[in-house]
């Protein structure tokens, strides 16, 4: 890290990955939907997920069903993110922490602000946080339709802000590229899944969060 992580004032989430060790759950669902569609199909569904961790589902699923030779109407992919969350909500919820994140964050011992910024929808995001009993550690939690990176940009700005008192901690691409976009310095969290994506990083990264 170029500056210690107690210096930051504000500390942008990602949720899947880094908070809770949930990526392969996501993984499962995505294939359990296209298996029906054929091997070949489900595991070009499951690499692309995970070389994309932080795309939403809403814009996963109509190229999803194309692959598929399925239609991508708005009707069938409200079809497919329903059948989704049902398999994945759960699955999130009983997923482990990724090591030192629950520690870290429900005793905050720097007294940072937190901001939970995911790709998942805000509703469902909302579920399982106050099933964790988490919310409460959160000052503001952003999830789809909003992207991560109008999330960051919008929290600087009501906040107000510098870029550089902030973090964001990420285990994908997306939260890199939100990070980037906003001038906030970014942590990644390496993990198995994302290290092809992350094959040429040269940041500041760490395995887990007990490395805080």
């Amino acid at each position: 890290m170029f500056v210690p992580f107690s210096s930051y004032k504000l500390v942008f989430w990602d949720f899947d990955g880094v908070v809770k060790d949930s990526v392969t759950v996501k993984s499962k669902a995505f294939v359990q939907l296209f298996e029906p569609y054929g091997h070949e199909v489900a595991e070009k569904v499951r690499f692309h997920h995970e070389a994309n961790g932080g795309m939403s589902r809403f814009d996963k699923f109509p190229i999803y069903l194309r692959w598929a030779g399925q239609e991508s109407s708005e009707s069938r992919v409200n079809e497919f993110c329903d059948r989704f969350s049902q398999l994945a909500l759960q699955g999130v919820i009983d997923s482990p922490w990724v090591p030192g994140a629950e520690n870290y964050l429900r005793n905050n011992p720097h007294q940072q602000a937190f901001v939970l910024v995911s790709a998942t929808p805000k509703d469902e995001l909302e579920r399982i946080l106050l099933t964790l009993d988490l919310r409460k550690c959160f000052i503001d939690v952003f999830g789809a339709p909003t992207s991560k990176k109008e999330a960051i940009r919008m929290t600087l700005a009501t906040r107000g802000i510098d870029p550089h008192e902030c973090i964001m901690i990420g285990d994908a691409k997306a939260d890199l590229e939100a990070a980037q976009a906003n001038h906030v310095p970014f942590l990644l969290r390496r993990h198995e899944t994302n290290s092809v994506a992350f094959a040429n990083y040269a940041g500041p990264s760490i395995k887990d969060l007990t490395e805080l």
